[in-house]
């Protein structure tokens, strides 16, 4: 039991139940920790851009192969695309079999419209789908960085990386650079990690505090649903996924457990990015796979992200009455697969995307939206949750599917026969050496 509290997933568990306790029984004191959640968070978020970039530019240098690195990326966009749509429709079954919306009978001028004002002014970010690909090119190499947009760092990096990849020998020095940088920021990230505990401490404190244990009751039965249908996702869709490319989703959910609590504790898996691509890495995957695949995924493979947008849609419709017919679920369908990619990085972005979802539907009132609001910090944590395990599976099917993976030693790790613990990892030497993804591929 000592052993328990001295991990990071033990401590994470107390700071969990501490924050509840603290949250029911000092409600004041608690909303006053919300800093905690948040300096946390911003702290990780400071390393990611020039991280991603490092471990993205080190794949590709070492892929050695550029046509491989195109040819993972396409795959990726493929799966993608197809995991993203089965979600999609997940969240219309639910929503269509279970009803929650049903008898609510909620009328749309009677809403709060001021409720949305903050969220409706980023909406065109999100519904000009030019506008979002153009996005995607930074204004220079340092305003990606400063800005912390990860699609634009990894533009840059991938451009960056193809062409000191190009260099040859010559090259040689300027990776073996960026390799020291980028061992250093997962030293600095793994300094950060022993923070976890606090930062989830502040940020449940500040949830039960603020909004009370019975913050659920009030349009429980979507929250119920929405938890129920991440569930299905990962167990059904994910876990026959991983079935196929040969592995246990239980045991690989067990591998990520303390990821997993840190972002069930602080609602935002880019707390974790970081961890996450080493403990890929250590399951023995190779670096260019993870390197590419995990910061594409964050804006392109939001899994419990497009199931939320679907089931809250026609959520919002069953509330307020409103009869939609198949050309409307297609309808809904279709401009979801291109709002969901905007998510990322997009202020409020739940409600953001899910607003310019519903004003291409003219249908469903936008002012629907002030339903979900109250519940939206709960569902976000099943978002995260479900977003962040989308991603980790996706890695690992690419990989299997391009034979970047070291099954024996997969095996081994997720039996718990190899140590792999987060902070452990996080402090080792990010060489091709050291790195367990090097591990020979008997796929080869």
């Amino acid at each position: 039991m000592p052993g328990f509290f001295k991990s990071l997933f033990g401590q994470v568990v107390v700071a969990l139940v501490l924050g509840i306790v603290l949250g029911v029984a000092v409600p004041d004191f608690a909303v006053q920790l919300k800093p905690l959640g948040d300096g946390f968070i911003k702290f990780i978020k400071m390393g990611i851009g020039p991280l991603v970039f490092g471990v993205v530019v080190h794949g590709i240098v070492g892929a050695g192969d550029l046509k491989k690195v195109g040819r993972v990326g396409l795959k990726a966009l493929i799966y993608f695309e197809a995991v993203t749509t089965l979600a999609l429709l997940l969240g219309i079954i639910l929503a269509y079999t279970f009803q929650p919306g049903v008898g609510m009978n909620i009328d749309p001028r009677a809403l709060d419209a001021k409720a949305l004002g903050s969220y409706t002014e980023h909406v065109g970010e999100v519904k000009d789908t030019v506008g979002f690909f153009l996005k995607i090119i930074p204004t220079t190499i340092f305003d990606a960085f400063t800005k912390g947009d990860i699609l634009q760092v990894l533009v840059i990096a991938l451009l960056f990386g193809a062409g000191l990849s190009l260099l040859g020998p010559h090259g040689a020095p300027l990776v073996h650079v960026i390799e020291l940088t980028t061992d250093v920021l997962f030293k600095v990230i793994g300094f950060i990690v022993k923070l976890a505990p606090l930062g989830v401490l502040g940020a449940v404190a500040f949830t039960v505090g603020k909004y009370g244990v019975g913050s659920l009751k009030q349009l429980g039965y979507l929250v119920v649903l929405f938890y129920a249908g991440i569930a299905i996702f990962v167990v059904v869709v994910l876990g026959t996924i991983m079935r196929l490319a040969g592995f246990s989703i239980f045991k690989f959910l067990a591998y990520l457990r303390e990821e997993l609590m840190v972002v069930a504790g602080t609602a935002s898996s880019d707390s974790v990015l970081p961890q996450v691509m080493r403990k890929l890495e250590a399951l023995g995957i190779k670096d260019s796979t993870v390197g590419l695949v995990i910061p594409t995924g964050y804006s392109f493979n939001l899994d419990a992200f497009s199931l939320y947008l679907t089931l809250a849609a026609v959520f919002i419709a069953q509330a307020t009455n409103t009869q939609l017919d198949i050309s409307h679920l297609l309808m809904i369908l279709g401009i979801s697969l291109l709002t969901s990619k905007g998510a990322h990085g997009v202020p409020g972005s739940a409600i953001v995307v899910l607003a310019a979802t519903l004003s291409a539907v003219p249908v469903i009132p936008v002012l629907g939206l002030v339903l979900v609001l109250s519940v939206d910090w709960f569902m976000g944590i099943a978002r995260a949750l479900g977003n962040l395990i989308g991603n980790c599976v996706a890695t690992v099917v690419i990989a299997a599917w391009e034979g970047d993976i070291d099954r024996e030693r997969a095996h081994r790790v997720l039996n718990g026969e190899v140590g792999t613990s987060t902070e452990e990892l996080l402090n080792a030497e990010f060489t091709e050496e050291s790195t367990p993804a090097a591990a020979p591929n008997p796929a080869h």
